[in-house]
């Protein structure tokens, strides 16, 4: 059981781990050219199956690329669609999940394609190709070229190492704000 996650998102981890990652572009010659350690689609369909049983469940970010080599993929698969996923009916029958934005999964984690700003949530994304997968304390991203890794993320040994400890949920966030513009009124 991941801890941290609302109940809503417990099948996810009833059988086998949670694996999250983004950007996989598949086949996508663009990205190709401009990153030269970049694996093969196949090469990184192999990187990420290695570590995703049949039995667990990947979490894409978004940008997929080659809708066929993601049919390849294990697990029990879903998307939180990125920029360069157009029509989300084209990945309705290879996840089985599909989300069209960022999705609030925890009471301070949310999962999205881009970095999203909030004070009360860390967030995990996709999206920046570079630079480093830990900006600041809100932040982890989970490309393979700003990881330098082309493999999914563990979620549940993530959510264990207490990334998000120091994140105030939503509720104290507005406690504390309402609080301080009740001592401003006097």
């Amino acid at each position: 059981m991941i801890q941290g996650l609302y109940d809503i998102f417990a099948h996810w981890h009833k059988q086998g781990t949670v694996w999250i990652y983004s950007d996989t572009h598949f086949n996508d010659e663009d990205l190709a050219v401009g990153v030269k350690s970049r694996p093969s689609a196949e090469e990184h369909l192999k990187l990420i199956n290695s570590k995703v049983g049949k039995k667990d469940t990947l979490i894409l970010l978004g940008d997929v690329g080659d809708i066929e080599i993601a049919r390849r993929l294990k697990g029990y698969k879903i998307l939180i669609a990125g920029n360069h996923d157009a029509g989300m009916s084209n990945y309705k029958d290879v996840f089985d999940e599909v989300y069209a934005g960022a999705l609030i999964v925890g009471e301070k984690l949310i999962l999205s394609h881009e970095p999203v700003d909030v004070p009360w949530a860390f967030n995990i994304h996709g999206h920046v190709h570079h630079g480093e997968p830990m900006s600041d304390n809100q932040h982890f991203n989970v490309c393979g070229e700003a990881r330098k890794c082309y493999e999914p993320v563990n979620l549940n040994q993530f959510m264990k190492a207490g990334f998000m400890a120091k994140i105030q949920t939503i509720h104290r966030d507005t406690i504390d704000k309402a609080t301080k513009r009740a001592r401003k009124r006097g």
